[in-house]
C-alpha cells in the first residue's frame, strides 16, 4: 500500500513536465509535416522558447525524467529497425568502407577537438553524431558520457548543429551526385554514407529516384547499426581511464538501454517480425526522441550557447566534409 502511494505521488511530480514534453513533441511533428523541416529541431527550438518552465517551477521533475528515461527508451527502440542481412545484403566491401568512414569522422572529431583546445568528449560527441545518425546518436553517446556543467550544453549545441547541417546535405548532396556524375548505386551510398538523419537521407534519396532512396536509406541504417559499438568502445575507454570515467565514485556500468537495443537488434535478426510491429516501434522511438529533444532544449541556457564561440560549429562542418570526402573518394577511385 505504502509503495502504491509512493507510486501516485511521484507520478503526480512527474507528470505536469512529461505532459508538457509530449505537447511539444506533438507540436513540433505537425510542423514537421506542414512545413516540411525536421521534427527534431522544431523539437529543440520549441523546446528553448519554453525553457522558462524549467526554472523552479513544478514540471522541473517530469523534464529531468523525459531528458533521462524517455531518451533512452527511443534509442534502445531503434535495435528493431536494424537486423544483420541489411550489412549483409550491402556487400564487405561497402560495409568495410562505412566502418572506415564511421570510426576516421569519431577520430578526426577527438584530433580536431583537441587543436581547437575543445574538449577531446565534445569532439567524441560531435564525431559520432556526424559519423552515425545525428541527433539520435548524439543523445545516446551523451547518455554514458560523463556528467559535468557542459554536458547539456554540449549536446544541445550538436543537435542544433548536426541537424542543421543535415539539412542542408539533403537539398545539397543530390546536386553534388549529379555534378560528379555518379551512378545510382554510387549516389546511393553517398547519401546514406553521408547524410548525418535518417529523415534527411530519406528526403535526399527518393527525391533522385525510387530504388536511389531503398538503398540510401539501406545503407543509412547500417550505419545507424554502428552506434551501440561505438558507445560500447566509449564506454570500455571511460572505465580504462578512471581519471575522466568517475562518477560519483564509480565507472559507467553497462546502460540497460544499450543491453535493450542489443537485444532488440538480435531478435529483429533472428525471428521474422511483422511489419506492423516494426513500424510502429520505429514510430514510437521517433516520438520519444522527439519528446527528449524538446525536453534537453526546455534544460538548456541560451546564454552558455553564446559563449561557446565560432569553434564548435566549424568542427561540426569539418567533420561532415570529411566523412563525405572519404565517401565520395572511395567511390570515384576504386
Amino acid at each position: 500500500m505504502y509503495q502504491l502511494e509512493q507510486f501516485v505521488q511521484q507520478s503526480r511530480q512527474l507528470a505536469p513536465g512529461i505532459f508538457v514534453a509530449i505537447i511539444t513533441g506533438l507540436a513540433a511533428l505537425f510542423l514537421s509535416e506542414h512545413y516540411g523541416a525536421p521534427a527534431m529541431l522544431f523539437a529543440l527550438l520549441l523546446g528553448i522558447a519554453m525553457s522558462f518552465l524549467y526554472q523552479d517551477t513544478q514540471c522541473k521533475a517530469g523534464i529531468e525524467f523525459t531528458t533521462c528515461h524517455v531518451l533512452r527508451i527511443g534509442v534502445a527502440l531503434l535495435g528493431l529497425r536494424i537486423a544483420f542481412d541489411d550489412v549483409i545484403s550491402l556487400g564487405w566491401q561497402t560495409a568495410l568502407l562505412l566502418i572506415i568512414a564511421v570510426a576516421s569522422t569519431i577520430v578526426f572529431g577527438i584530433f580536431l577537438a583537441k587543436v581547437f583546445r575543445l574538449s577531446s568528449r565534445f569532439g567524441a560527441l560531435t564525431g559520432g553524431s556526424v559519423a552515425i545518425c545525428g541527433a539520435s546518436a548524439a543523445m545516446a553517446i551523451s547518455a554514458v558520457l560523463p556528467k559535468d556543467e557542459n554536458r547539456e550544453r554540449d549536446t544541445l549545441l550538436t543537435v542544433i548543429g548536426v541537424t542543421s547541417l543535415s539539412t542542408i546535405a539533403m537539398v545539397a548532396y543530390p546536386i553534388i551526385a549529379t555534378y560528379l556524375g555518379l551512378d545510382e548505386t554510387q549516389t546511393s551510398i553517398f547519401l546514406g554514407g553521408t547524410i548525418h538523419d535518417v529523415a534527411q537521407v530519406v528526403g535526399a534519396g527518393y527525391s533522385v529516384s525510387e530504388q536511389t532512396g531503398d538503398l540510401a536509406t539501406l545503407t543509412k541504417l547500417v550505419r545507424v547499426a554502428f552506434l551501440m559499438p561505438v558507445v560500447l568502445c566509449f564506454l570500455l575507454v571511460l572505465k580504462a581511464n578512471k581519471s575522466n570515467a568517475v562518477q560519483n565514485g564509480k565507472t559507467p556500468g553497462l546502460p540497460g538501454f544499450l543491453v535493450a537495443f542489443i537485444v532488440l537488434m538480435l531478435i529483429n535478426s533472428l525471428v521474422s517480425i511483422p511489419e506492423a510491429i516494426t513500424s510502429t516501434a520505429t514510430e514510437i522511438s521517433r516520438f520519444a526522441l522527439v519528446v527528449a529533444i524538446a525536453a534537453i532544449g526546455m534544460k538548456s541556457n541560451l546564454g552558455q550557447l553564446t559563449k561557446v564561440g565560432i569553434k564548435p560549429i566549424i568542427l561540426m562542418v569539418a567533420e561532415t566534409a570529411w566523412i563525405a570526402v572519404i565517401i565520395l573518394g572511395w567511390l570515384i577511385y576504386f
